[in-house]
């Protein structure tokens, strides 16, 4: 609703999506058509998604965050598929879907009778989202957990001091951003059917995100053939363009260009650096950046992080300091893009993190909290039975 009580029309509404999917690349991907207006169906084994259970740290009322981060504007229903009555169920969901995702190992759903061919025979404009680790041909056996891709993809041979062991990413990244694609190529495809009439099969995979998402590091390889390799914080193609000591805290600076630099050393007091031909251009400081660092150490270390940062910012000179995710929180706020939303009935919400896109003709919705296991039981076999019957309403309205 407006502040006029009108309800907002969003540009998924009334596109039904069955979510065969659990723990984090196929909710994060259902989670985002569902703010946009998809009634979004959650379809959870009797044990719930695995996410449930992946403590610490929790709410207050002892739901997982992990779980809660991934999980709202949706509907949930318990369906044990070795069970008759429950597979019926979720044959007849998947029927009526616009949208299903899963990611099962792929053909893991053809005993079932729900994988894309079978839900594509009762349903021939579905489109359909297979998630998997490695893709459905050679690696459709290995498991797809994201710290593997991780390893495998190339990224922990980025990651991580030079002289020390390789690190994974502070989160799944891989699976955020197979997450990110998959919802890329649902709207795609949505569009497609549009104005054709025809569902499709997508696939994507966390290791295809992976070739992808590494952008500039693949690229050395398979367009320069040269392997990257850690460089700890550092860039292989500029600098500065890293953490860098100050008085008190390091302060990351990223000056890009060479008017950048110019500025950078202009605030630094050390003006006769960017005329120096050993640092001319970017490609001469980031050659002789062990050269270079000790010059810019040696002023920043004469004031605070604050100092730098307010002073590099003034000249448009990009930096910032290394926050706690608390801080990065306070700031995003403090630069009015409100991070956090309340989400759910008034009087009965949760906080969690709003969808990063602003749109000029809507708003995201977040009118339901992530729902406890098996919730909408009722609600869901209700609709299906009345969809059946032929009068197919949602709780957002008629299909």
């Amino acid at each position: 609703m407006d502040s006029t009580g009108t309800p907002i029309a969003r540009p998924l509404d009334g596109i039904v999506v069955a979510d065969l999917s659990r723990v984090l690349a196929g909710p994060y991907a259902t989670m985002l058509l569902a703010d946009m207006g998809a009634d979004v169906i959650k379809v959870e084994s009797p044990g719930g998604d695995d996410t449930r259970s992946w403590v610490p740290p929790v709410r207050e009322d002892g739901v997982s965050t992990y779980y809660a981060a991934i999980n709202r504007n949706k509907k949930s229903i318990v369906l044990d598929f070795k069970n008759d009555d429950d597979l019926a169920v979720a044959k007849a969901l998947t029927g009526r879907a616009d949208v299903v995702v899963e990611n099962f190992k792929p053909g893991g759903l053809r005993r079932f009778g729900l994988d894309f061919d079978s839900v594509r025979d009762r349903n021939d404009t579905v489109i359909y989202c297979s998630i998997s680790g490695f893709g459905s041909k050679e690696g459709a056996s290995l498991p797809g957990y994201d710290l593997i891709v991780q390893a495998m993809s190339g990224l922990m041979s980025l990651t991580g001091d030079p002289d020390g062991p390789a690190y994974r990413a502070g989160i799944s990244v891989f699976d955020v951003m197979a997450g990110l694609h998959s919802t890329i190529g649902i709207l795609a495809a949505l569009r497609h059917r549009s104005e054709t009439g025809t569902g499709q099969h997508i696939e994507t995979s966390l290791l295809a995100s992976a070739m992808s998402g590494l952008v500039n590091q693949t690229s050395a390889y398979v367009a320069g053939g040269v392997t990257p390799h850690r460089m700890g914080n550092a860039h292989p193609s500029l600098f500065p363009y890293e953490p860098l000591p100050t008085a008190d805290n390091d302060l990351i600076i990223t000056a890009g260009n060479d008017a950048q630099f110019r500025k950078l050393v202009d605030v630094l007091g050390v003006p006769e650096l960017a005329d120096d031909p050993r640092f001319a251009k970017n490609e001469d400081r980031t050659e002789r950046r062990e050269e270079l660092r000790p010059l810019l150490v040696e002023r920043l270390e004469t004031q605070s992080a604050t100092h730098w940062f307010d002073r590099l910012n003034e000249v448009g000179v990009p930096n910032g300091p290394i926050n706690t995710i608390a801080q990065g929180v306070q700031y995003a706020d403090k630069l009015g893009l409100e991070p956090v939303v309340q989400v759910g009935p008034p009087g009965d919400t949760v906080p969690g993190v709003r969808n990063p896109i602003t749109f000029s003709g809507f708003a995201p919705r977040y009118d339901l909290a992530p729902p406890t296991l098996g919730q909408d039981n009722d609600e869901v076999r209700a609709w299906l039975s009345a969809t059946t019957a032929g009068t197919p309403t949602t709780a957002q309205g008629e299909r």
